[in-house]
């Protein structure tokens, strides 16, 4: 599929989305939205895909933010219709894929940007990335899901702390405060994804689609958590990629899983 703002690439069961916006910093428009929703949906179905990285291009931003000249003029409903419009399309779309998303954070990850980045399943960052919710700087709250996710990574007091003052961290302090995995230099920041991606690859597709909604559930007020891994662990009894792990452990080799 062709796309204006994202380039996607696959190679070795490995999917990279591109945010393709250079010269507004990668910000999200509506159109950008939209193609990442698409992008996701047939990503998720595509069988030769096990893993995707979000990233942003050139080494300035990952997502600088949302494209405020889009939405500068709304009232009260439209703003609500935004956001919730937002987060069923993209943001809670992305959490809870059955596909691990790793976030590559090459530069600025800002507002919806950081949104962006903290409803993947994990994130990786280049020494140069600075991340914030400078959202009440312009008299809002961040709406695709921030104040809750910011709050989950790096507890409470910090949350509150960052979307107060408006302030960004840079990559050490993000990692020191668990809103990122790694750090490493921006030209080893898409190999070191691919890298933890392949080793994501190489395991049962079926088990860790289970296992994301078992952790998501954790972190969902309408669910137990411990049921749904019950639940889940069951399920994966039912499984070929069940069958032929246990089988190849017994028979001491590797894994071959479909």
């Amino acid at each position: 599929m062709a796309y204006t703002n994202l380039v996607v690439t696959k190679e070795n069961k490995i999917a990279t989305i591109t945010i393709n916006r250079p010269s507004k910093l990668n910000a999200l428009n509506k159109a950008t939205l939209e193609e990442l929703n698409k992008a996701f949906s047939l990503l998720e179905k595509d069988e030769e895909t096990k893993v995707i990285i979000l990233t942003g291009s050139g080494t300035k931003a990952f997502v600088a933010g949302a494209d405020i000249s889009e939405f500068a003029d709304f009232n009260v409903a439209e703003g609500a219709d935004l956001a919730r419009k937002g987060q069923e399309l993209v943001f809670n779309f992305i959490e809870n894929l059955s596909k691990p998303v790793i976030a590559a954070i090459n530069g600025f990850a800002l507002g919806g940007g950081l949104e962006l980045a903290m409803a993947c399943h994990f994130r990786i960052a280049s020494d140069t990335a600075k991340m914030g919710l400078p959202e009440v700087s312009l008299g809002v709250i961040p709406g695709y899901g921030g104040t809750q996710r910011l709050a989950q990574l790096v507890g409470k007091g910090k949350a509150m702390e960052m979307i107060m003052t408006a302030n960004m961290l840079n990559a050490v302090e993000a990692k020191e405060y668990k809103l990122v995995n790694h750090v490493v230099a921006i030209d080893e920041l898409l190999p070191f994804c691919e890298k933890i991606a392949s080793r994501i690859s190489k395991n049962s597709s079926q088990a860790i689609q289970s296992a994301i909604k078992a952790i998501n559930a954790n972190f969902d007020k309408t669910k137990n958590g411990f049921e749904v891994e019950i639940t889940e662990f069951g399920n994966c009894f039912g499984t070929d990629d069940f069958t032929e792990g246990t089988t190849a452990f017994l028979e001491k080799r590797k894994a071959n899983f479909k």
